[in-house]
């Protein structure tokens, strides 16, 4: 009875071969590349927090963000990123359906979602170069705003009018937070940027294999689920980095 039981247990046992997991390796590996990801905008997001929690002034959004594409000096708080995250969520939604469209073999369907998915993430990049480029003829910068003796003039359409009023914004720590505001600014939505970028390579790589009918072959269309959580894993980064910078 003991022997029949011990080889029961061991026929149990994973022999190797096939994951004992209801998952696929390329997906596991993708969650863990995907964790190590969130670590690192973690480390970011919260370094971030800290140093405008111990700053005595800080910039307000609403000031910093408030121009659009062609209206010249139109004072629309927001509404630019608004559009920005609007674009990105969509480009989310397009890549469910054409992961949804690949679980029932559609290669129709899963080029037509995926090439909108691409043209999303290609708007999102667009617009985000001319936010940098607004920001940067506006002097804004990695280590802009350094130079003590700058007049506050340069930096105080940056603050709400109770900041300006206060003691901390006159003896410097404006143009400090300033000077935080956009190194922080530029180095995650940078980082970011580079994540939606190289997203947007892979789509085009799967779309191409998918014309290709390369993911026919082999029966499945597994690598555009892989993509899919990467590319949702990003969406899901913006709204946090959305929050930090353009709400909070």
């Amino acid at each position: 009875m003991a022997q029949a039981t011990a080889t029961t247990a061991e026929s149990k046992l994973w022999g190797g071969g096939r994951s004992p997991f209801n998952v696929s390796y390329g997906k596991m590996m993708m969650w863990f590349f995907l964790l190590s990801d969130a670590f690192t905008f973690g480390a970011f997001l919260i370094s971030y927090g800290t140093t405008r929690f111990f700053s005595a002034v800080w910039p307000d959004p609403n000031l910093v963000f408030k121009s659009f594409p062609f209206l010249g000096t139109a004072d629309l708080p927001l509404l630019f990123v608004s559009l920005m995250t609007f674009i990105l969520i969509m480009s989310s939604v397009t890549m469910v359906l054409a992961v949804h469209a690949g679980h029932y073999g559609d290669r129709k369907g899963v080029i037509k979602w995926l090439l909108w998915t691409i043209i999303g993430g290609i708007c999102f990049l667009s617009c985000q170069v001319w936010e940098w480029t607004h920001l940067y003829h506006h002097r804004a910068w990695w280590g802009s705003f350094t130079d003590p003796n700058a007049p506050l003039s340069d930096f105080a359409g940056l603050f709400n009018e109770k900041t300006r009023a206060t003691a901390a914004f006159a003896n410097g720590a404006g143009m400090q937070a300033t000077h935080d505001f956009y190194n922080y600014f530029f180095t995650i939505t940078g980082f970011h940027g580079a994540h939606v970028a190289s997203g947007v390579v892979l789509l085009i790589l799967i779309l191409i294999n998918s014309v290709n009918g390369l993911y026919d072959r082999k029966g499945h269309y597994e690598m555009v689920e892989k993509v899919g959580l990467y590319w949702h894993f990003v969406d899901l980064v913006w709204v946090f980095v959305f929050t930090c910078f353009y709400l909070l």
